[in-house]
């Protein structure tokens, strides 16, 4: 008897996958990720969450390229914050702008409301800020796989999730050429 494949939605936190790949020094080919994944899972859906800086022509030909192969993507604009006394920016930064969207809430809300008809859960992220919702999902017996890189996985979700998976150690696979 031929075994079922798990049910899967995936969840990709896009500000986190862009420096990722910066990190990495090269571009995810998101082709051959979803083929590598589907060998082994019935992937019921591919969500892609991105900010949007408006007047951005190269994100817009992202996004379409994402669509064009079936991924299903929430976007929002990035908010301009100024940088004023913040100890987590430079003294360079000070008095500039930076560009922010975070999705952590929106792709959390949606992992909640889908869980019950998924066996697995995956997340593209390192953000630490998964952690807590990683280690409900695995209370409730629910299977939470991460990728990352080794250079911007956090510990804490490291140590949270079911299985994990290094960009670095699949390079051959997921290296757009």
């Amino acid at each position: 008897m031929i075994k079922a494949k798990p049910k899967v939605k995936i969840y990709i936190d896009g500000a986190n996958m862009f420096y990722t790949q910066k990190k990495l020094g090269w571009i995810f080919d998101w082709v051959k990720i979803k083929k590598y994944l589907e060998t082994e899972k019935e992937i019921t859906q591919w969500r892609y969450y991105v900010g949007l800086k408006e007047g951005d022509d190269k994100i817009q030909r992202y996004l379409r390229y994402l669509d064009a192969i079936g991924f299903d993507v929430f976007t929002k604009l990035l908010k301009r914050i100024k940088v004023e006394n913040c100890e987590n920016f430079s003294e360079a930064y000070r008095g500039k702008y930076i560009f922010k969207a975070n999705f952590d809430v929106e792709i959390a809300t949606d992992i909640l409301l889908d869980k019950s008809n998924l066996d697995e859960i995956i997340i593209f992220s390192g953000d630490s800020d998964f952690e807590y919702l990683v280690k409900r999902l695995k209370s409730i017996g629910k299977k939470a796989i991460v990728f990352s890189s080794r250079k911007t996985f956090s510990w804490e979700l490291k140590l949270a999730a079911s299985k994990y998976f290094y960009f670095e150690d699949h390079k051959e696979i997921f290296e757009r050429k």
